[in-house]
């Protein structure tokens, strides 16, 4: 994966967009689904819970399948690329104890990695404004960059690919 540019307030409309119809095409798709299933298999008892729950995760599986579909669709853009960021950031996270060691030491792999996790966090926080952490990270960004001169690697995040993390 390799960082983009995003422009925040085109995302953060999309987002909200994308949002809102999640929400409202899981209401009224489990509702239906549910109304239609208890309608045609009443429940002597009056318990219907069953069809609702069913409801639910029909329509909730009918959605994750359209928003599958509409991945590729060009207004998706900067959604589909925010979430696979924070896939990619989540699994350099899991890593993250045993990237810090290695880089510690030398590793220029790990110090890739690390350098494109606080880059991707970076954006991410600012595109989400949660900037409150930003203090935590330029902290381990001095760390990172003391490391790379005291080992003289020189890092660029373009060079980073999610396989270097299996050696991890």
């Amino acid at each position: 994966m390799k960082l983009q540019a995003i422009d925040k307030q085109l995302y953060r409309s999309r987002l909200n967009i994308v949002m809102v119809a999640c929400i409202a095409t899981l209401a009224i798709s489990s509702l239906a689904i549910s109304q239609a299933l208890i309608y045609l298999f009443p429940s002597p008892s009056g318990s219907n819970f069953h069809w609702n729950l069913l409801g639910v995760i029909v329509g909730a599986i009918g959605l994750v399948l359209v928003l599958l579909k509409l991945k590729t669709h060009p207004k998706m853009r900067e959604v589909v690329y925010v979430w696979e960021l924070k896939q990619t950031l989540n699994l350099i996270y899991r890593k993250n104890r045993k990237l810090l060691a290695a880089a510690e030491k030398g590793n220029a792999d790990a110090m890739l990695a690390l350098q494109f996790s606080y880059e991707g966090s970076r954006q991410l926080w600012q595109l989400d404004d949660n900037t409150i952490t930003m203090s935590s990270l330029n902290t381990a960004q001095a760390n990172l960059n003391q490391w790379a001169q005291k080992y003289g690697v020189t890092i660029d995040i373009n060079d980073y690919d999610s396989a270097i993390l299996k050696q991890f």
